[in-house]
């Protein structure tokens, strides 16, 4: 390899590294929306499958990560347990989940999934409103809310499951 060559494989590769010490944030978590650039997620109040009320507004102060999902969604059983894994990680410094079914399926059958799945967080029938107002064109679709009620990250389809969790962690963080 000439001199030329060997020069600008040690740019390519220290470049990278020297940006990610510059810019941990960034680095950490490239695909959050800047704080800056959020948008504040729309408000909803809904009652659970437990009878309880559930609104966003509840969690403000909270990262939220918010799941769209169905019980015959095959993308949301692969994820429902890294999401189930995440809320235990992560619950005591400041994660909450909320979950909304968007197949209508009755109470009782999202009650015998969650207790299969060991769901331990409020799940709520979606509305084709609150939906719409998502983005939701597709299941599963998930979003990360930041602590201010602000729109960190959207994802439709199977998450990362990595790129989730170093997402939740930066936002956590404050990132």
């Amino acid at each position: 390899m000439n001199r030329s060559a060997s020069l600008s494989l040690a740019v390519l590769l220290v470049l990278p590294a020297a940006f990610a010490a510059a810019h941990p944030a960034t680095a950490a978590s490239p695909h959050l929306v800047p704080a800056a650039a959020r948008q504040s997620a729309p408000s909803f109040t809904l009652t659970d499958v437990q009878g309880k009320t559930v609104s966003l507004a509840q969690f403000r102060g909270q990262v939220v990560l918010l799941d769209f999902w169905a019980v015959d969604c095959g993308g949301c059983k692969i994820e429902i347990p890294w999401y189930v894994q995440f809320s235990h990680d992560y619950r005591a410094r400041g994660l909450a989940l909320i979950g909304l079914d968007m197949y209508g399926e009755s109470p009782a059958v999202i009650r015998a999934f969650m207790a299969k799945a060991h769901m331990d967080y409020p799940v709520a029938v979606g509305t084709d409103a609150i939906g719409h107002r998502f983005g939701v064109t597709a299941l599963p679709r998930t979003l990360l809310i930041d602590r201010e009620g602000r729109i960190a990250a959207a994802h439709t389809g199977i998450v990362d499951r990595a790129q989730f969790q170093s997402d939740i962690r930066a936002l956590l963080r404050g990132d």
